[in-house]
């Protein structure tokens, strides 16, 4: 477990509640789409995390992300490499307890391609899956 603020942790702006209130359907499909399309579904080889990197343009969404979602942590802004970013992670209890449930309840939904990635992900590291998801296994590699 790390004590205090982790090299490059952004501090939020706001305070969080101890219990997040559930997303609307906006913020849900919207969350879903930044993961689908920029997001990476893995871990550090002991526990699962999601990351989202994006350019420094998009703090506001970044910041929107901690409102929503405040178990996740932001990291940067990073400038090294001629690039400038931020990085989102939710990794340990609250990816368990509240991305994952959510991720996994509309796993019908997704493309092969991320459904993959999120299996995968599930196999490597024991997190659930609701029972029609093994039959509806992809021969996409993630």
């Amino acid at each position: 477990m790390f004590h205090g603020k982790l090299d490059g942790e952004t501090s939020p702006r706001i305070v969080c509640a101890v219990t997040a209130p559930e997303l609307d359907p906006f913020a849900r499909g919207f969350l879903f789409g930044l993961l689908v399309g920029e997001g990476h579904f893995g871990g550090d080889g002991r526990q699962p995390q999601v990351t989202l990197r994006m350019h420094v343009r998009h703090e506001q969404l970044f910041r929107w992300l901690q409102r929503v979602l405040p178990e996740g942590r932001l990291y940067g802004p990073y400038h090294h490499g001629g690039r400038s970013y931020y990085q989102w992670m939710v990794r340990g209890r609250p990816l368990r307890e509240r991305l994952w449930p959510m991720l996994t309840e509309h796993l019908a939904e997704f493309d092969d391609h991320i459904r993959a990635r999120l299996t995968a992900m599930a196999t490597r590291y024991a997190l659930p899956l609701p029972d029609d998801a093994v039959a509806q296994g992809s021969s996409e590699t993630p």
